[in-house]
């Protein structure tokens, strides 16, 4: 809740920032990514990353010459990364997996590829440098909201009728996520700027709906709720064009 209400403290006053006068620049990024998934359980480990695929527009709204509100509306393409389960369980419950992965799940501790679609809504506070010849430098701090629109899985190893699961209800509609990245912008003319950069980007809500059980020590009667918090992290690649 706490996290909450911090994300909302932040977007109202950057919206309120926003409201400035100033200059307004758009433009679109077409950003790749590397992600990954983390839990807070050393029984669940991350074994594998996602490259993935940022496509959106972009705004800037600048209170100041050098300090504007950032935004944007954007697909977030193949989030998500693989996980590996020490411990046999019963995983994706929500999901219609096939009876062959339910039954190795049972055996022994899966390794599960999440792929996961959002719709993203970041906002952050760039700060540029002057113009040195044709470049700015910038650092971009933000916090962003994702709705989930799609989610897939493969369980690693196992072929491919254990592949493209559709696990969309084992995983929350949405995530919350913080970042920061850093770059350069080069003027190409007057009004039209190629941006570069690098940044990162760390989830704080739990992804998973954690309705999964685990068999302690791989014995069915030891069997208890799964209640690992797992959250998505990305680098990602910058690439943009602002007019």
């Amino acid at each position: 809740m706490r996290k909450i209400v911090t994300l909302a403290a932040f977007l109202g006053l950057i919206m309120t920032m926003a409201n400035a006068q100033g200059e307004v620049r758009f433009g679109f990024q077409l950003s790749p990514t590397f992600g990954w998934m983390s839990t807070d359980n050393n029984k669940i480990n991350t074994n594998g990353t996602n490259l993935g695929l940022k496509l959106g527009m972009i705004g800037e709204f600048y209170f100041q010459e050098n300090y504007s509100v950032s935004t944007g509306l954007g697909f977030y393409f193949n989030s998500g990364g693989t996980i590996l389960h020490d411990q046999a369980g019963e995983y994706w419950r929500n999901s219609e997996v096939p009876q062959l992965c339910a039954d190795d799940f049972k055996s022994r501790g899966p390794n599960l590829k999440y792929s996961v679609q959002y719709v993203e809504i970041p906002i952050g506070l760039k700060m540029r440098t002057r113009e040195f010849g044709y470049l700015r430098y910038y650092v971009e701090p933000n916090l962003g909201l994702g709705f989930r629109t799609q989610a897939k899985g493969d369980v690693e190893n196992q072929g491919d009728e254990c592949n493209d699961i559709n696990i969309q209800d084992d995983v929350r509609l949405l995530n919350l996520f913080w970042g920061v990245g850093a770059g350069v912008e080069y003027s190409i003319s007057e009004s039209t700027s190629i941006v570069g950069g690098i940044g990162t980007q760390f989830g704080f809500v739990d992804v998973t709906k954690n309705d999964d059980i685990v068999y302690r020590d791989n014995n069915p009667t030891t069997a208890a709720e799964e209640d690992a918090k797992a959250v998505m992290r990305a680098i990602v690649i910058k690439l943009g064009v602002m007019f």
